[in-house]
């Protein structure tokens, strides 16, 4: 088995840490669960960032207006 450069190991730690980070401050922020973001964010990289924007971003206000749509009628 090959052995990993340890330059891109220090880069990959770096990169989940400061991903994590703003998982965990912006879930924070906007009231989301912010450790289960967090560590989501510390086990793999890309995908809960994408998911994160899109639940938080997207998915948060359509599901918020359909129900008050809903409500309404």
């Amino acid at each position: 088995m090959s052995e990993v450069n340890p330059v891109v190991l220090i880069l990959l730690i770096c990169l989940l840490i400061a991903q994590s980070t703003f998982l965990f401050t912006d879930a924070r922020k906007r009231g989301h669960a912010k450790w289960f973001w967090g560590i989501w964010g510390m086990i793999q990289t890309p995908m809960p960032l994408l998911c994160y924007l899109l639940w938080s971003r997207v998915l948060k206000s359509y599901l918020q207006k359909r129900r008050e749509d809903k409500w309404m009628n």
